[in-house]
């Protein structure tokens, strides 16, 4: 008998990286529009989980409306000899993978930032309970990570319950990102290597280190060195860091020679601690986004959780899109909320002293890992709105971005010159293009180009 012979829908690697639109969705769980919304894994002891116990606090999900979204909560106890504090995130993040082994059932995000849909084909044949949804956590927890002994689950979607949970696991969360601060990259021989996302990126590998988060945020160094020794199959393994190649980007031999072999040749150089040239690679899970702003030469920052437009009229969801999808995309950075507090944040770029503008939510949720001389003169939505006010912004403050600036010269204008074009010998059989008519543009299309210019003039000549 299958393991999941009773189960109304199909269960298995194949439905992963589904994606439910909104006019297919049945019901969706937590998501942008909805501020309370969590994933917790705590560790307890043996006498204080009942396995396999699932229970639900609030409607279940025939009693949520169709096509809306819900405040949801989900805590995830475990118990086990081998199942220690420093497993709780890791057990976190494979939610998102097993949710997604459901045909029908949506999962992003980690922590605070879910957006779980079912759909409405599922829904009608018979994927009606969050009973059904926890026996099939259990059977792939059970089987998947056997370290774990004993696991229960609670769903949450009373709304009081789950604003009173997720006060609760935000300062969980916050313990655990404390616990891995003050460790330097230096002091240790291998980070760690996280594949769990490549579903929907398959060229993406997060590279985990003492200063360096999971994009998603759920991962610290610690997480994966835990991980890693429980689970050494697993889709968070061992990177040995090799020779270092640059100690300011954070570029290293041994992640480079991964990163090639998990990208399937795709990726051949990732540098950790920059956002130009080869930077790390993001699949869609991260928390924010790091944006470059030509016209200030700055960058911006971008939580998930921000609904509004940043200083250069571009949403997060727009942001994402420019960033996701396991590229390297210059100018354009996955980044976890934690790596934000790290001293080698972006310290290729210039670190804080190059960020021009984020919203005040994240600020005030970072701002003592600012450099004092710095975070007031970083704008949010609250001081300018686009980048004629942030421009006036940063110099009225003095921000150090001001210094690169360089004003651009008047340039002459310069007659124009008779161009000859030159007479060109054609191989055998290849026939020119003749008698283009009036009017008819001649295209020329750059594929895989790199331009650069100090300076681009743009000049309408008119009477020709």
């Amino acid at each position: 008998m299958s393991m999941f012979e009773d189960i109304p829908v199909g269960v298995g690697i194949i439905y992963e990286g589904e994606r439910i639109r909104g006019r297919e969705m049945q019901v969706e769980l937590g998501g942008p529009r909805e501020q309370y919304k969590f994933e917790l894994v705590q560790a307890r002891g043996m006498d204080e989980v009942e396995d396999g116990k699932i229970t639900i606090i609030g409607p279940d999900i025939p009693g949520l409306k169709q096509g809306t979204n819900n405040p949801f909560g989900l805590l995830v106890e475990v118990a086990g000899r081998e199942v220690e504090k420093d497993l709780e995130g890791v057990i976190e993040r494979r939610i998102h993978e097993y949710l997604n082994f459901i045909e029908g059932f949506m999962h992003l995000n980690q922590r605070y930032d879910i957006q779980l849909r079912l759909s409405k084909k599922s829904y009608e044949r018979g994927l009606n309970s969050f009973n059904l949804i926890g026996k099939i956590l259990y059977r792939l927890f059970k089987s998947e990570m056997p370290f774990i002994e004993k696991i229960q689950f609670t769903f949450i979607t009373d709304p009081p319950t789950v604003k009173e949970w997720y006060e609760k696991a935000m300062r969980v969360y916050e313990e655990r990102d404390a616990r891995a601060r003050g460790m330097s990259d230096d002091e240790v021989e291998v980070f760690y290597g996280c594949s769990l996302c490549q579903s929907f990126a398959p060229t993406h590998l997060c590279v985990i280190t003492p200063q360096r988060y999971a994009n998603c945020g759920a991962i610290s160094w610690f997480d994966g060195r835990a991980t890693a020794k429980v689970d050494p199959k697993g889709p968070v393994f061992e990177i040995p860091k090799g020779a270092l190649i640059d100690p300011v980007k954070g570029e290293y031999e041994g992640v480079n020679r991964t990163i090639q072999v998990k990208s399937l040749g795709e990726i051949q150089r990732v540098q950790l601690y920059t956002a130009f040239g080869y930077p790390h690679t993001s699949c869609g899970c991260f928390e924010g986004v790091a944006f470059y702003i030509p016209e200030v030469d700055g960058f911006g920052l971008v939580h998930r959780g921000f609904k509004g437009q940043t200083v250069n009229g571009l949403d997060f969801v727009t942001l994402s899109d420019l960033t996701a999808g396991g590229r390297q995309v210059d100018g354009f950075h996955g980044v976890s909320i934690e790596y934000m507090r790290s001293p080698k944040f972006l310290q290729a770029d210039g670190g804080w002293s190059r960020i021009v503008w984020m919203p005040s939510e994240i600020k005030e949720r970072v701002k003592d890992f600012i450099p004092t001389d710095i975070v007031d003169k970083i704008a949010t939505e609250k001081e300018v709105a686009n980048l004629e006010g942030l421009r006036s912004f940063l110099k009225e403050r003095g921000h150090p971005i001001v210094e690169r600036w360089i004003e651009a010269k008047p340039v002459e204008a310069e007659a124009p010159k008779e161009v000859v074009a030159p007479t060109l010998e054609l191989p055998p059989g290849m026939v020119p293009i003749q008698g283009i008519p009036a009017g008819m543009g001649l295209k020329i299309i750059l594929k895989n180009a790199k331009i650069r210019a100090e300076r681009m003039i743009i000049r309408v000549e008119r009477g020709k």
